[in-house]
């Protein structure tokens, strides 16, 4: 089938979450077969000063996506994880 680009929203607990550290922490939880695509993180604004922090990865054919995401969620500090894009590279 091929690789897989993939947009993952992560929702931090409450606004004190630091979302900058979250990023930084991405890459280092992240299963084998997936690779983080720094340049496409951001922190975008939910509701009432609440932030959201959007990553994308390539993921590659052989990987777990229920892994990756059982990753993100392990992050501290985030609520919950949603996938909200992908497409076949």
């Amino acid at each position: 089938m091929g690789d897989i680009y993939a947009v993952y929203e992560l929702f931090p607990c409450d606004t004190e979450v630091d979302l900058d550290a979250v990023a930084k922490k991405v890459p280092t939880v992240i299963p084998a077969g997936v690779k983080f695509n720094e340049p496409d993180t951001k922190i975008a604004p939910v509701a009432f000063g609440l932030m959201k922090l959007q990553v994308a990865f390539v993921v590659g054919e052989d990987a777990d996506v229920g892994a990756l995401e059982e990753s993100l969620r392990g992050i501290e500090g985030i609520d919950n994880v949603e996938c909200t894009q992908n497409t076949v590279l």
